[in-house]
């Protein structure tokens, strides 16, 4: 078996994280400050990393054993062979190309900051969904949720892992500038918004955020490095925000806003 070593992380590594696959990689996993691609043998990759070469072991069943469930707030996420037997909400997701599945430290914060937010009712927006478990998430806690992601390739993932988990949630391929392009009450405004997105991101976002939001809209931001939350704040509050609150784990800051 074959790993290519990349440094960084799932979120500063979204878009390559989707190529890996492309291009035939067969898992991922993030690791201390690198996430490695598996691969059964080396393939001509113009991404920066080094190839090391694994035991042949059955790494898979390996992964699927150390692949444990995430507890975040009232959620547990589980994978297809997990069981489960407490009374938390069950969110369960394939683990595979798109990113988001509970294990990554601004996701968990996401689901644990949705359960604080949402109020049946409400209409959710899910930026860079990936996956779409913050979309699923809030859909069980009574909300009409709407994924939205600029790769095409998470879309249908998205859409099955809302199957299984028996919400109703929709999925849609593009930013921010195409919402007014969508069907129905897929356009906006919303009462609320996720976005576990890179601070860079949210910094050129800011002002739209303001206007895909209803009035007293709650932005709620992660995916931010600690280094960056500082930027995040100063565009936030420039585009007519208070922030709410913020917490950190490890290296990552979740930042809650309402719109002014």
């Amino acid at each position: 078996m074959q790993v290519f070593r990349i440094k960084g992380s799932f979120t500063s590594l979204d878009e390559k994280v989707s190529a890996l696959f492309e291009l035939g990689a067969r898992g991922l996993e993030e690791k201390s400050a690198e996430v490695w691609a598996y691969f059964p043998e080396r393939v001509e990759l113009a991404l920066p990393g080094e190839w090391q070469e694994l035991p042949d072991t059955d790494w898979l069943e390996a992964w699927k054993r150390d692949l444990q469930p995430v507890k975040a707030g009232p959620f547990v996420v589980l994978a297809p062979w997990h069981s489960w037997d407490g009374d938390e909400l069950r969110i369960q997701l394939e683990p595979g190309m798109a990113f988001g599945t509970g294990h990554h430290q601004t996701t968990r914060m996401a689901l644990e900051e949705l359960a604080q937010q949402v109020k049946p009712g409400m209409r959710v927006l899910d930026l860079g969904t990936g996956s779409g478990i913050l979309a699923i998430g809030a859909e069980m806690l009574g909300a009409e949720a709407v994924g939205l992601d600029t790769d095409a390739a998470v879309i249908p993932q998205a859409e099955d892992n809302a199957r299984a988990n028996g919400v109703s949630a929709s999925f849609w391929v593009g930013g921010l500038d195409s919402l007014p392009g969508l069907s129905g009450t897929a356009q906006g405004p919303f009462d609320l918004l996720v976005a576990n997105l890179y601070a860079e991101l949210h910094l050129e976002l800011a002002q739209e955020y303001t206007r895909i939001l209803g009035t007293c809209g709650t932005a709620i931001l992660t995916g931010i490095l600690v280094e960056r939350g500082d930027l995040v704040k100063e565009a936030m509050l420039l585009a007519g925000f208070t922030l709410l609150s913020e917490r950190q784990d490890g290296d990552w800051l979740l930042q809650a806003y309402s719109k002014r």
